[in-house]
C-alpha cells in the first residue's frame, strides 16, 4: 500500500468512527437534558463532512476500504460504560477531549510524515481533520 492510501485510510477510519460514536452518544443522550448536545450535533456534521470527502477520494483512487469493526465496538463500549456512570456535561466533555487529543497527536504525526509524499488534496483533508479536532477541544472545554 502506498503512503497516500495509508493517510487517506486513516482519515476515513477516524471520521467513520467519529460518525458512529457520535451518533451513539446522541442516542444515549436523546431523552436527557444535557446542554452539550448542540456541540455534539455540530461535531457529527463535521465528522460526516470529512467522512464523505475521504470516501470520495478513496473511490476516485479506487482504494478498497476494510472494516474497522473491532475498534468501533471497543470505543463505543468504553464510552457507554463511562456515560452510564456519569452523564454530566463535564464528564462527556472530558471523554470527547481525550478522544480529540489522541486524534490530534496521530494526525499531526501523519501530516508531518506524509507531507510532500501525498497529494495536496489528501494533506488538505488531513489538516481539515486536525483543525476540526483542535476547534472541538476549545468548544467542549466550555462544559468542564
Amino acid at each position: 500500500m502506498n503512503t497516500s492510501n495509508e493517510l487517506l485510510l486513516h482519515i476515513y477510519e477516524v471520521s467513520d468512527m467519529g460518525v458512529k460514536s457520535t451518533k451513539k452518544l446522541l442516542k444515549i443522550l436523546k431523552d436527557k437534558d444535557n446542554k452539550i448536545k448542540d456541540e455534539i450535533e455540530r461535531e457529527l456534521k463535521e465528522y460526516e463532512s470529512i467522512y464523505k470527502k475521504s470516501k470520495k477520494i478513496l473511490k476516485k483512487e479506487k482504494i478498497e476500504v476494510g472494516s474497522n469493526l473491532i475498534a468501533n465496538i471497543s470505543a463505543n463500549t468504553a464510552m457507554v460504560m463511562e456515560i452510564n456512570k456519569d452523564n454530566s456535561d463535564s464528564k462527556i466533555a472530558d471523554i470527547l477531549m481525550r478522544g480529540f487529543i489522541m486524534g490530534i497527536a496521530k494526525i499531526e504525526k501523519k501530516i508531518k510524515d506524509y507531507k510532500g509524499k501525498v497529494s495536496t488534496d489528501t494533506i488538505k483533508l488531513a489538516k481539515s481533520l486536525l483543525k476540526f479536532q483542535e476547534n472541538s477541544i476549545k468548544e467542549v472545554k466550555k462544559y468542564l
